[in-house]
Protein backbone atom coordinates (compact mmCIF):
# COMPACT_ATOMS: atom_id res chain seq x y z
CA UNK A 1 0.00 0.00 0.00
CA UNK A 2 1.51 3.52 -1.11
CA UNK A 3 1.97 5.30 2.16
CA UNK A 4 2.89 9.17 2.49
CA UNK A 5 6.68 10.14 3.86
CA UNK A 6 6.57 13.72 4.79
CA UNK A 7 10.87 15.02 4.15
CA UNK A 8 9.75 18.75 5.55
CA UNK A 9 7.08 20.13 7.78
CA UNK A 10 4.21 20.88 5.70
CA UNK A 11 3.50 24.13 8.11
CA UNK A 12 6.97 26.16 7.82
CA UNK A 13 8.96 24.30 5.57
CA UNK A 14 12.11 23.22 7.86
CA UNK A 15 13.62 20.03 7.79
CA UNK A 16 14.15 20.24 11.46
CA UNK A 17 12.07 17.54 13.11
CA UNK A 18 12.18 14.76 15.52
CA UNK A 19 10.71 11.37 16.48
CA UNK A 20 7.98 12.92 19.01
CA UNK A 21 5.49 10.24 19.89
CA UNK A 22 5.41 5.97 19.05
CA UNK A 23 2.28 4.95 18.90
CA UNK A 24 -0.02 2.66 17.35
CA UNK A 25 -3.72 2.28 15.56
CA UNK A 26 -5.80 0.79 18.60
CA UNK A 27 -9.04 1.11 16.72
CA UNK A 28 -8.84 -0.92 13.48
CA UNK A 29 -5.52 -2.36 12.10
CA UNK A 30 -3.04 -2.07 15.00
CA UNK A 31 -0.55 -0.72 12.74
CA UNK A 32 2.43 1.29 14.25
CA UNK A 33 2.85 4.86 13.42
CA UNK A 34 5.42 7.72 14.47
CA UNK A 35 4.64 10.91 15.01
CA UNK A 36 7.50 13.62 14.29
CA UNK A 37 7.29 16.91 15.89
CA UNK A 38 8.80 20.05 14.20
CA UNK A 39 11.33 21.64 16.20
CA UNK A 40 10.86 25.51 14.47
CA UNK A 41 7.06 25.90 14.40
CA UNK A 42 5.82 22.95 16.97
CA UNK A 43 3.26 21.38 14.24
CA UNK A 44 3.32 17.44 14.38
CA UNK A 45 2.50 14.80 11.84
CA UNK A 46 1.85 11.43 11.51
CA UNK A 47 4.62 9.90 9.32
CA UNK A 48 3.79 7.17 6.57
CA UNK A 49 0.02 7.95 6.11
CA UNK A 50 -1.65 5.86 4.15
CA UNK A 51 -3.06 7.59 1.07
CA UNK A 52 -6.36 9.36 0.55
CA UNK A 53 -7.57 6.07 -1.84
CA UNK A 54 -6.39 3.53 1.17
CA UNK A 55 -7.68 5.75 4.29
CA UNK A 56 -10.98 4.93 4.45
CA UNK A 57 -10.14 1.59 5.32
CA UNK A 58 -9.13 2.69 8.92
CA UNK A 59 -12.25 4.68 9.63
CA UNK A 60 -14.14 1.41 10.01
CA UNK A 61 -14.00 1.50 13.54
CA UNK A 62 -16.82 0.82 16.52
CA UNK A 63 -14.93 4.13 18.33
CA UNK A 64 -15.66 6.20 15.51
CA UNK A 65 -18.85 7.72 16.69
CA UNK A 66 -19.32 11.19 14.60
CA UNK A 67 -20.74 8.81 12.39
CA UNK A 68 -22.74 6.89 14.24
CA UNK A 69 -26.26 7.13 15.24
CA UNK A 70 -26.23 4.18 17.78
CA UNK A 71 -26.70 4.28 21.58
CA UNK A 72 -25.63 1.35 22.28
CA UNK A 73 -22.93 0.79 25.42
CA UNK A 74 -21.97 3.37 27.86
CA UNK A 75 -19.59 5.59 25.81
CA UNK A 76 -22.08 6.11 23.13
CA UNK A 77 -24.63 7.27 25.69
CA UNK A 78 -22.67 9.90 27.29
CA UNK A 79 -21.62 11.06 23.62
CA UNK A 80 -25.03 11.28 22.45
CA UNK A 81 -26.10 13.22 25.15
CA UNK A 82 -23.19 15.30 25.21
CA UNK A 83 -23.57 16.12 21.46
CA UNK A 84 -27.03 18.02 22.20
CA UNK A 85 -25.61 19.98 24.74
CA UNK A 86 -22.81 20.90 22.29
CA UNK A 87 -24.99 21.53 19.15
CA UNK A 88 -26.29 24.51 20.19
CA UNK A 89 -22.83 25.12 21.78
CA UNK A 90 -21.36 25.47 18.63
CA UNK A 91 -24.50 27.35 17.30
CA UNK A 92 -23.68 30.09 19.22
CA UNK A 93 -20.10 29.84 19.33
CA UNK A 94 -20.75 30.77 15.14
CA UNK A 95 -23.15 33.93 16.18
CA UNK A 96 -21.58 35.45 19.16
CA UNK A 97 -18.20 35.30 17.35
CA UNK A 98 -19.29 36.47 14.18
CA UNK A 99 -21.96 38.68 14.89
CA UNK A 100 -24.04 36.81 11.84
CA UNK A 101 -27.16 34.94 12.61
CA UNK A 102 -29.45 33.45 9.35
CA UNK A 103 -26.03 33.91 7.03
CA UNK A 104 -24.58 31.31 4.84
CA UNK A 105 -22.49 28.80 5.81
CA UNK A 106 -20.60 25.28 4.93
CA UNK A 107 -19.71 22.69 7.23
CA UNK A 108 -16.69 20.48 5.72
CA UNK A 109 -17.48 16.89 7.25
CA UNK A 110 -20.61 16.89 8.68
CA UNK A 111 -20.95 13.12 9.71
CA UNK A 112 -24.66 12.34 10.09
CA UNK A 113 -25.46 16.54 9.65
CA UNK A 114 -26.44 16.90 13.21
CA UNK A 115 -24.53 20.52 13.49
CA UNK A 116 -25.94 21.42 9.77
CA UNK A 117 -29.51 20.91 11.02
CA UNK A 118 -29.02 22.49 14.29
CA UNK A 119 -27.67 25.53 11.84
CA UNK A 120 -30.57 25.06 9.30
CA UNK A 121 -33.24 25.18 12.16
CA UNK A 122 -32.65 28.56 13.45
CA UNK A 123 -32.59 29.53 10.14
CA UNK A 124 -29.15 29.94 8.80
CA UNK A 125 -28.66 28.82 4.58
CA UNK A 126 -26.72 25.59 4.84
CA UNK A 127 -24.76 23.47 2.45
CA UNK A 128 -22.01 20.75 3.80
CA UNK A 129 -19.03 18.52 2.48
CA UNK A 130 -19.24 14.71 3.88
CA UNK A 131 -17.00 11.82 2.31
CA UNK A 132 -18.72 9.26 3.75
CA UNK A 133 -21.58 8.20 1.46
CA UNK A 134 -23.77 6.37 4.12
CA UNK A 135 -23.59 9.75 6.47
CA UNK A 136 -24.52 11.73 4.03
CA UNK A 137 -27.33 9.98 2.86
CA UNK A 138 -28.36 10.00 6.29
CA UNK A 139 -28.26 13.53 6.64
CA UNK A 140 -30.28 13.89 3.47
CA UNK A 141 -32.52 11.82 4.64
CA UNK A 142 -33.12 12.65 8.03
CA UNK A 143 -32.90 16.33 8.09
CA UNK A 144 -33.16 17.45 4.36
CA UNK A 145 -29.67 19.08 4.38
CA UNK A 146 -27.57 20.00 1.17
CA UNK A 147 -24.40 17.46 1.54
CA UNK A 148 -21.89 17.42 -1.54
CA UNK A 149 -18.87 14.63 -1.94
CA UNK A 150 -15.32 16.12 -1.47
CA UNK A 151 -15.28 16.14 -4.64
CA UNK A 152 -17.20 18.92 -5.31
CA UNK A 153 -15.78 21.48 -3.08
CA UNK A 154 -13.18 22.71 -5.32
CA UNK A 155 -15.42 24.17 -7.54
CA UNK A 156 -17.60 25.93 -5.20
CA UNK A 157 -18.31 29.59 -6.48
CA UNK A 158 -15.86 32.57 -4.76
CA UNK A 159 -16.74 34.06 -1.85
CA UNK A 160 -20.24 31.77 -1.60
CA UNK A 161 -20.35 31.92 2.44
CA UNK A 162 -20.09 33.81 5.24
CA UNK A 163 -18.75 31.27 7.81
CA UNK A 164 -16.79 27.74 6.88
CA UNK A 165 -16.80 25.48 9.90
CA UNK A 166 -14.87 22.36 10.31
CA UNK A 167 -15.46 20.45 13.30
CA UNK A 168 -12.23 18.14 14.26
CA UNK A 169 -11.85 17.88 10.28
CA UNK A 170 -8.71 20.05 9.71
CA UNK A 171 -6.73 17.02 11.44
CA UNK A 172 -8.28 14.80 8.62
CA UNK A 173 -7.34 16.49 5.53
CA UNK A 174 -4.77 15.09 3.19
CA UNK A 175 -4.60 18.12 1.18
CA UNK A 176 -4.06 21.01 4.07
CA UNK A 177 -2.64 23.53 1.56
CA UNK A 178 -5.15 22.93 -0.74
CA UNK A 179 -8.01 23.03 1.13
CA UNK A 180 -7.31 26.22 3.14
CA UNK A 181 -6.58 28.24 -0.19
CA UNK A 182 -9.99 27.20 -1.23
CA UNK A 183 -11.70 27.82 2.09
CA UNK A 184 -9.82 31.27 1.74
CA UNK A 185 -11.64 32.18 -2.15
CA UNK A 186 -15.00 30.58 -0.98
CA UNK A 187 -15.30 32.99 2.16
CA UNK A 188 -16.67 36.40 2.07
CA UNK A 189 -15.00 39.08 2.26
CA UNK A 190 -14.38 39.87 6.28
CA UNK A 191 -16.17 36.28 6.26
CA UNK A 192 -15.00 33.64 9.21
CA UNK A 193 -13.00 30.24 9.76
CA UNK A 194 -14.27 28.23 12.04
CA UNK A 195 -11.89 24.93 13.19
CA UNK A 196 -12.14 22.48 16.37
CA UNK A 197 -9.22 20.72 16.58
CA UNK A 198 -7.28 18.47 19.53
CA UNK A 199 -4.59 20.01 21.19
CA UNK A 200 -1.55 18.02 21.67
CA UNK A 201 -0.08 20.72 24.54
CA UNK A 202 -3.32 19.77 26.50
CA UNK A 203 -3.20 17.70 30.42
CA UNK A 204 -5.03 14.40 28.87
CA UNK A 205 -2.53 14.56 25.74
CA UNK A 206 0.84 14.73 28.20
CA UNK A 207 -0.52 12.12 30.85
CA UNK A 208 -1.73 9.43 28.13
CA UNK A 209 1.55 9.48 25.90
CA UNK A 210 0.71 7.11 23.13
CA UNK A 211 -2.17 6.38 24.23
CA UNK A 212 -4.08 9.64 23.88
CA UNK A 213 -6.93 8.81 22.02
CA UNK A 214 -7.02 12.23 20.17
CA UNK A 215 -3.59 11.18 18.50
CA UNK A 216 -6.45 8.54 16.61
CA UNK A 217 -3.24 7.28 14.57
CA UNK A 218 -3.54 6.97 11.49
CA UNK A 219 -6.29 9.13 10.49
CA UNK A 220 -5.38 12.01 12.07
CA UNK A 221 -3.06 13.19 9.80
CA UNK A 222 -2.00 16.23 11.59
CA UNK A 223 -1.60 17.23 15.16
CA UNK A 224 -1.93 20.77 16.67
CA UNK A 225 -0.50 23.24 18.97
CA UNK A 226 -2.08 26.44 19.77
CA UNK A 227 0.67 28.49 18.13
CA UNK A 228 1.17 25.88 15.29
CA UNK A 229 -2.23 25.87 13.75
CA UNK A 230 -2.52 29.95 13.96
CA UNK A 231 0.59 29.96 11.76
CA UNK A 232 -0.84 27.37 9.49
CA UNK A 233 -4.42 29.74 9.27
CA UNK A 234 -2.71 32.89 9.26
CA UNK A 235 -0.50 31.79 6.31
CA UNK A 236 -3.29 31.13 4.26
CA UNK A 237 -4.62 34.71 4.99
CA UNK A 238 -6.94 35.10 7.92
CA UNK A 239 -6.42 36.47 11.01
CA UNK A 240 -7.19 34.46 14.84
CA UNK A 241 -9.97 36.33 16.35
CA UNK A 242 -10.28 34.63 19.28
CA UNK A 243 -10.51 30.75 20.51
CA UNK A 244 -12.58 28.99 23.13
CA UNK A 245 -12.43 25.65 24.73
CA UNK A 246 -14.28 22.00 24.39
CA UNK A 247 -14.94 21.36 27.86
CA UNK A 248 -16.35 17.80 27.25
CA UNK A 249 -13.40 16.33 24.99
CA UNK A 250 -11.30 15.80 27.93
CA UNK A 251 -13.77 13.43 29.29
CA UNK A 252 -14.55 11.71 26.46
CA UNK A 253 -10.80 11.67 25.07
CA UNK A 254 -9.38 10.17 28.31
CA UNK A 255 -12.16 7.71 29.17
CA UNK A 256 -11.06 6.13 25.45
CA UNK A 257 -7.56 6.68 26.38
CA UNK A 258 -8.05 4.33 29.38
CA UNK A 259 -10.13 1.83 27.11
CA UNK A 260 -6.87 2.09 24.66
CA UNK A 261 -4.58 1.26 28.00
CA UNK A 262 -6.95 -2.00 28.87
CA UNK A 263 -7.79 -0.34 32.39
CA UNK A 264 -9.83 -1.23 34.74
CA UNK A 265 -12.69 0.98 35.90
CA UNK A 266 -11.79 2.44 32.71
CA UNK A 267 -15.20 5.19 32.77
CA UNK A 268 -14.13 5.96 36.17
CA UNK A 269 -10.37 6.74 35.55
CA UNK A 270 -10.95 8.54 32.69
CA UNK A 271 -13.52 10.52 34.43
CA UNK A 272 -10.91 11.10 36.53
CA UNK A 273 -8.64 12.25 34.62
CA UNK A 274 -10.61 14.31 32.19
CA UNK A 275 -11.74 16.40 35.04
CA UNK A 276 -8.33 17.00 36.26
CA UNK A 277 -7.04 17.95 32.38
CA UNK A 278 -10.51 20.14 32.58
CA UNK A 279 -9.32 22.18 35.46
CA UNK A 280 -5.83 22.85 34.53
CA UNK A 281 -7.54 24.28 31.05
CA UNK A 282 -9.84 27.10 33.28
CA UNK A 283 -7.38 28.97 33.91
CA UNK A 284 -6.30 29.19 29.78
CA UNK A 285 -7.79 27.88 26.62
CA UNK A 286 -4.53 26.97 25.66
CA UNK A 287 -4.88 24.25 28.04
CA UNK A 288 -8.25 22.50 26.81
CA UNK A 289 -8.17 18.58 25.22
CA UNK A 290 -9.53 21.07 21.78
CA UNK A 291 -9.83 24.41 21.16
CA UNK A 292 -11.66 26.21 18.78
CA UNK A 293 -10.19 28.90 16.79
CA UNK A 294 -12.01 31.66 15.33
CA UNK A 295 -10.27 33.66 12.24
CA UNK A 296 -11.78 36.60 10.36
CA UNK A 297 -10.78 36.63 6.87
CA UNK A 298 -7.72 38.85 6.50
CA UNK A 299 -8.73 41.09 3.44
Amino acid sequence: MSKIHHDKCPVCGSKNFSLFIESNDFSTSHEDYNIYKCTECSFAFTQDIPNQENIGNYYKSDNYVSHSNTKKGLMFKVYHMVRNYMLKSKQRTVENNTGIKNGKILDIGTGTGFFSNQMQKVGWDVSAIEQDKDAREFAKKEFNLNVLPPSDFYNIKDKSFDVVSMWHVLEHVHDLDGYLKTINKIISDNGYFIAAVPNYTSYDAKHYKKYWAAYDLPIHLWHFSPSSIKLLIEKHGFKLITKEGMPFDSFYVSMLSEKYKNSSLSFIRGAFFGFISWAKSLSNTDNYSSVIYIFKKDN
